[in-house]
């Protein structure tokens, strides 16, 4: 029998779901979290973000998370960084990965990261010498952001987006995925533009960080996958979201996503009961939070039988 396909899920839960509630989830329960996330078979996890302590209180302990997550052999840790003292302090810690993010909004870029794109491109490139320098191993993805539409500005042009992709490229990135971040997209849309985005980069076309802000992201992310698309960004319990969409229970549901591709019999690598179960510590850790996912409230259908 010829191998099933298979697809990684990289859990951003621990940065993207944490740094978007209000509760701060003490260190002691992120590693627990994580931990949980491990045994159920995840192996790539964005732990944290190095950014400073008074803009997101959330992410104080990020090189603490990163250390602990380091003595989990096969897991990649991955860590957005959103400027070079972010990235000198992250590759410190001992990160596998850097994540940035590049928006294609110039009005969302501004307020994210109070630079232009074009400004974002060199602080891309600026990085990547230096993680040459400290860490050549270490992966680079320039993300970008709002990559299907901005509630600020509105319309993003695809044009915009495709060039600023490979310009990140060419700056020294390993990886530029696309993403959805204010849940805009539909799945027409999303082919077209990964379509183009492979077209462009190949090998170097990134991850699908695609949300669930209008009901559109597992649909979405079917229709990345029909693109060629195998890295995919979740949050267990679709923890996070975006400050720029009030009310959107955010990033995709990490249980509902791995149910999807094992029913399919798409391999992830990840037990789907033992998922579950890390529910538990991360509903421990911000008591009170609300926890999406349709698949762990409905359980498993009868005799399911998961593709690995």
């Amino acid at each position: 029998m010829p191998p099933r396909p298979f697809v990684l899920i990289s859990e951003v839960g621990p940065r993207d779901g944490l740094q978007s509630v209000k509760a701060t989830m003490p260190t002691e329960a992120k590693c627990r979290w994580i931990d949980a996330l491990v045994a159920a078979g995840v192996r790539e996890i964005e732990v944290a973000s190095f950014v400073p302590p008074r803009l997101l209180p959330q992410m104080a302990d990020a090189a603490d998370v990163v250390r602990h997550a380091l003595t989990h052999p096969g897991l990649t840790v991955m860590a957005l960084v959103p400027n070079l003292r972010g990235a000198q302090a992250a590759l410190n810690a001992g990160v596998h990965k850097l994540t940035m993010p590049v928006s294609a909004s110039r009005a969302h870029s501004l307020a994210n990261v109070r630079k232009t794109p074009e400004e974002m491109v060199e602080e891309v490139r600026a990085i990547a010498r230096l993680r040459d320098e400290m860490a050549p191993s270490v992966k680079l993805e320039a993300g970008i952001s709002t990559a299907f539409g901005c509630t600020l500005q509105g319309d993003v042009a695809e044009d915009d987006v495709i060039r600023l992709a490979v310009q990140c490229i060419a700056a020294g990135a390993d990886e530029s995925g696309l993403s959805d971040t204010v849940g805009y997209a539909n799945p027409a849309q999303v082919r077209q533009r990964f379509r183009r985005l492979r077209e462009e980069l190949g090998e170097h076309a990134g991850a699908a960080h695609l949300h669930n802000t209008r009901g559109l992201g597992l649909a979405n992310c079917l229709a990345a996958y029909d693109e060629g698309v195998r890295t995919f960004d979740s949050s267990l319990g679709g923890l996070g979201g975006c400050p720029y969409a009030p009310g959107a229970s955010g990033n995709v549901v990490t249980e509902d996503l791995v149910f999807m591709f094992e029913a399919m019999a798409i391999d992830t690598g990840i037990d789907l009961k033992a998922l579950f179960a890390a529910r538990a510590p991360l509903a421990a850790g911000l008591p009170g939070e609300p926890l999406y996912g349709m698949t762990p409230d409905a359980g498993l259908p009868r005799n399911f039988a998961p593709a690995h």
